[in-house]
């Protein structure tokens, strides 16, 4: 189990937040109450939830951020990160299994605030790294370019963690730059809005085209849905406004996602990443 530290929240929260070296003051959306977060609360809530893997706390600041919003906030998250890193070891695992702290790298789209992070982070010495701070409204390209600065200075020997990616394609540009881990709300949170992804490209539910359509709603069958049920009774679900819509696609898309990075490791070990990646990127931006 991987936790989240809050970070995102923190950028999510922008109009009802305050930032200082000593932490992060917000209201709640539910009933307005005032919280604070320290990074040494970070750290004890996530000792507390028990996280095989726990992130540091930090500010994920707006892919449009300027440079001198950009190095305020880098400046506030390393001073997080060293007293996260104080406190996760000045604590110890309550259930009786060991825990790992992974710092995140951040900088905006500013390539010696990401360099500068990288080395921050990587003299730590932790289990793994993150890379947080991307895929908040900053063009792909950057995106990927800010990867490759960042995996350039990573440790090899330790995993590296791409916060918040992304779409079928994203996640394998990110592959071929050197990422080992992902997280992303896009399976589900497209899949509750009809998105289908597929090896041969995206589907929209929706469309008309699939109400006469008696084949599986993927005839690759990564999993017991995909071959239960058929396109067009999926898209009368969609039409209907049936919850089981939302969730025959959800379970779909992750199926998917598991799929294709079960065949990216597949890919990988056969020495055969290059060429397959680009076949793939080729299908996956298709709109069936």
């Amino acid at each position: 189990m991987l936790t989240d530290s809050g970070g995102f929240q923190v950028f999510s929260l922008a109009g009802i937040r305050k930032l200082s070296d000593e932490g992060c003051e917000f209201r709640s959306h539910i009933d307005g109450s005032k919280h604070f977060f320290t990074p040494e609360k970070v750290m004890d809530i996530e000792r507390t939830i028990g996280a095989d893997i726990m992130m540091a706390f930090d500010e994920c600041p707006p892919g449009t951020a300027d440079y001198a919003y950009a190095r305020k906030s880098l400046n506030l998250t390393h001073g997080w990160m060293k007293r996260c890193w104080k406190r996760f070891h000045e604590t110890e695992p309550k259930y009786g299994y060991s825990q790992a702290l992974f710092p995140i790298v951040q900088g905006c789209v500013y390539k010696d605030l990401r360099q500068e992070s990288a080395r921050f982070m990587s003299d730590l010495g932790a289990e793994g790294y993150a890379i947080g701070g991307l895929a908040v409204g900053e063009p792909a390209e950057q995106m990927y370019e800010m990867i490759e600065v960042v995996n350039d200075i990573l440790p090899t020997d330790r995993p590296r963690y791409l916060m918040g990616v992304g779409t079928p394609l994203n996640i394998l540009e990110g592959i071929e730059r050197g990422v080992d881990m992902f997280d992303c709300v896009m399976p589900t949170r497209n899949g509750r809005n009809a998105c289908l992804f597929t090896a041969e490209g995206v589907i929209n539910m929706r469309n008309a085209k699939w109400a006469d359509c008696f084949e599986p709603v993927d005839p690759m069958g990564h999993c017991s849905a995909d071959l239960q049920y058929s396109k067009a009774y999926l898209h009368h679900l969609f039409k209907a406004k049936e919850l089981l819509a939302m969730q025959i696609a959800s379970i779909h898309n992750l199926a998917f996602y598991l799929w294709l990075v079960r065949e990216a490791r597949k890919q990988i070990l056969n020495d055969n990443y290059g060429p397959w990646k680009r076949m793939m990127a080729e299908k996956l931006m298709r709109k069936l």
